[in-house]
């Protein structure tokens, strides 16, 4: 993973590209935003590293190679699922009856709006997190929020919680993973896989009857 990526990892068009991810696969969850962001992240935990070039006449040179920041990795990840949940919320919003009918034929969206409703309304909206982790869940959630005409101050502040969890589990596996396993395809293939993981749980945590309905904070 990280030699097929290794030139664009290298470059400044990584936060674009991560960003742009994050941002569209609100829309198309089949994107590898986390993947991206999992990569980058090993990419950086190298710190400043050399690459081994072959120079005229058969010399052997030493070139700096550079790797990604960290921090402006997981600002652009978090900023890109905040207004990639926003972008969703309000085409829900403006969805009307056309949403509101596409939704209704749907068993599993309309349960997960339902139990939407009830979290946001009562202060349990730990469902919106939750949901950042499962496949789709995140759609499910950003246009149910809309449909539902839920408020944006409602919203807005689960939907940061939930890209800054997202963000840091992420970044976290692709960073630490590198660290105790090596900058290596072996240890981004398992940080992949424990993403993977978590999306399951949060899928099984979804699909429970009553989940997301905690008792209700300030």
């Amino acid at each position: 993973m990280l030699e097929s990526l290794g030139s664009l990892t290298g470059s400044p068009w990584i936060y674009a590209v991560v960003a742009l991810s994050v941002l569209l696969d609100v829309f198309l969850p089949v994107l590898p935003s986390g993947v991206l962001v999992i990569t980058a992240a090993t990419a950086a935990a190298a710190g400043s590293t050399t690459a081994t070039v072959a120079g005229a006449a058969g010399k052997v040179a030493q070139v700096p190679q550079e790797v990604p920041s960290l921090i402006l990795l997981m600002l652009c990840a978090f900023s890109a699922s905040v207004l990639g949940d926003l972008v969703a919320f309000r085409l829900g919003r403006r969805g009307g009856d056309r949403l509101g009918r596409a939704i209704a034929r749907s068993r599993r969206l309309t349960t997960a709006q339902e139990r939407l409703g009830s979290a946001l309304s009562g202060g349990g909206g730990i469902l919106v997190v939750i949901a950042r982790f499962a496949p789709a869940g995140r759609s499910v959630v950003s246009l149910g929020a809309g449909a539902a005409h839920r408020k944006v101050k409602e919203f807005l502040p689960w939907s940061a919680l939930a890209a800054v969890a997202w963000t840091g589990y992420s970044a976290g596996l692709g960073y630490f993973g590198a660290q105790w396993v090596g900058s290596s395809w072996v240890g981004a293939a398992l940080s992949v896989l424990a993403l993977f993981a978590a999306g399951s749980v949060a899928a099984f945590v979804i699909r429970r009857p009553g989940s997301g309905r905690g008792p209700a904070t300030a």
